[in-house]
């Protein structure tokens, strides 16, 4: 990294949370309530069938939007929305997560976090705030294949970590693993499942192919809707709730 682009880094840090994208309506973002989604750039992670490339290496070039203009959205449509998503990219890599999330509980709603569980002090200091009320965090693989899978130096131990905080942390939650024909398959799904067993929620979400991290994840056939449900119909006894996401 270039002098001048470290530069350009701190200076987004030194402004609260870079937020480069506002979903004004989202309606599947986080469970059971109409949301607003903040979208914030950065990852720490990369997995060769992201479909948000621009958001782990292009986004020191995005327009960044303001917190102010997030919250004057808020404000206006309160009643009518109850909750805001903040995903990524990955938002626990920011110092201003923690502020920004006060500011959208102070207006009176709920606060749905999106995360791949690598920075569990940040988590667990919010959790300890009270501002979040919900977590969906990424299960990227079986622990051991985290490194081929992410195709990035990852703390395991980190990842452990998180997903104890959720599971003994009182909040609402879901772990979530996205089902990429070539990288994750049946074994791969029970192996997560047995790791995760007991849980409340677990959400086995469909790959969506197209401008990929990876060029040549991009025009991968899905599994099919039939394969899927054989992936929770494996996997339905080790959770309360095992649902597909597409």
């Amino acid at each position: 990294m270039s002098r001048s682009e470290l530069e350009q880094k701190r200076g987004w840090a030194r402004r609260g949370l870079p937020i480069v994208r506002l979903q004004r309506l989202s309606l599947n973002d986080y469970p059971g309530r109409l949301c607003a989604k903040a979208v914030v750039p950065g990852c720490n992670f990369r997995c060769p069938y992201c479909n948000n490339r621009e958001l782990i290496f292009d986004y020191l070039g995005m327009n960044r939007i303001p917190e102010r203009d997030v919250l004057d959205h808020l404000y206006r449509v309160k009643g009518y929305l109850t909750g805001l998503c903040i995903g990524g990219g990955e938002p626990t890599l920011h110092y201003g997560l923690l502020q920004f999330a006060y500011k959208v509980k102070s207006l009176g709603y709920q606060v749905k976090l999106d995360t791949n569980g690598t920075r569990p002090r940040r988590l667990r200091k919010m959790m300890e705030e009270g501002v979040l009320d919900y977590i969906a965090m990424d299960i990227k693989a079986p622990l051991d294949r985290y490194p081929q899978v992410v195709r990035y130096k990852v703390d395991i131990e980190a990842v452990e970590e998180s997903i104890k905080l959720l599971r003994k942390g009182g909040i609402d939650h879901e772990f979530i693993t996205t089902v990429v024909p070539g990288i994750i398959e049946a074994r791969d799904i029970e192996e997560i499942a047995r790791l995760l067993i007991g849980s409340k929620r677990f959400v086995i979400r469909q790959f969506r192919p197209g401008e990929t991290l990876c060029p040549e994840y991009s025009d991968i056939e899905p599994y099919t809707r039939n394969e899927l449900e054989g992936f929770r119909q494996l996997v339905l006894p080790f959770f309360a709730d095992c649902r597909i996401r597409y």
